[in-house]
């Protein structure tokens, strides 16, 4: 028996409006089997690389052939694109405005349409509400089974966001940023293993990683490993290096924000 078909929504609609609901029910009137799960609604309001992160870090965890629809659109009724986006098990229907960079980078066989086949959109079409009258109707569409050729044709010139890179600044010196600060006030940096191997090594050599004038020089294998208020770093499920506080609030402590600079110093 085939399994219902999946589309995951991510947007920046909160769950105070029925705008996410209303788009189910879009979906739902053309594949009424259809199945969902919200992996995210609260997204910071036009914040294209919040979204990218929440997209790109979840994906990859559900079945093959799911539907990934993501709205953060602050250029809604203007003339930026409607794509839609596939690799060999996946399907994003977005926004063509960067939200998905992440996926771009991840993805080594990803096709890009321009979504232009207008039979696909719920008429009218709004001025104010594209996630109901075009995005969600597209991966309604999908879901029950249309091709992707019928959608529109292949673009190469998608728009990217420029993700910050961490930076080496010498030998033993690196520079990264903070792409986000989590509900519990932890400290997601843009520096993965590959970017400071010597910290992940079994026995890392002294360093020191400076937010906000203050150095945190212990990193652990859990958050539970930190004495109570205790500043650490930790590699976490995102495989980011975060900086964190154990019970506590790393940003709120460190005074930090998305965008403060990381420097990071071994040995």
């Amino acid at each position: 028996m085939a399994r219902p078909a999946l589309v995951t929504l991510t947007t920046d609609f909160g769950l105070d409006d029925h705008f996410v609901g209303t788009m189910k029910g879009v979906m739902l009137n053309i594949n009424p089997s259809l199945s969902f799960v919200d992996i995210c609604h609260r997204i910071q309001s036009y914040d294209l690389l919040d979204g990218a992160l929440s997209i790109a870090l979840s994906y990859t965890y559900f079945p093959p052939e799911t539907i990934h629809l993501v709205i953060v659109d602050p250029g809604v009724g203007s003339a930026r694109r409607p794509i839609v986006a596939a690799s060999p098990r996946y399907k994003f229907v977005a926004p063509d405005n960067g939200v998905l960079s992440l996926i771009y980078e991840r993805e080594a066989n990803l096709e890009v349409r321009h979504a232009t086949s207008e039979r696909y959109f719920l008429h009218p079409v709004s001025n104010t509400f594209h996630g109901r009258d075009i995005f969600a109707p597209l991966a309604g569409w999908l879901s029950a089974g249309t091709e992707l050729d019928q959608l529109g044709g292949v673009i190469t010139d998608y728009i990217k966001l420029s993700v910050p890179k961490p930076e080496r600044a010498s030998e033993g010196q690196v520079r990264g940023v903070i792409l986000k600060v989590d509900k519990f006030g932890n400290l997601i940096t843009n520096v993965t293993p590959e970017d400071v191997p010597e910290l992940f090594t079994g026995s890392s050599p002294p360093f020191r990683i400076t937010v906000q004038e203050y150095t945190v020089t212990r990193i652990y294998s859990s958050y539970s490993m930190g004495k109570a208020s205790e500043l650490f770093a930790i590699l976490g499920s995102s495989g980011y290096l975060e900086v964190c506080r154990n019970l506590g609030s790393a940003a709120d402590a460190l005074q930090a924000t998305r965008g403060t600079e990381i420097k990071i110093k071994v040995g």
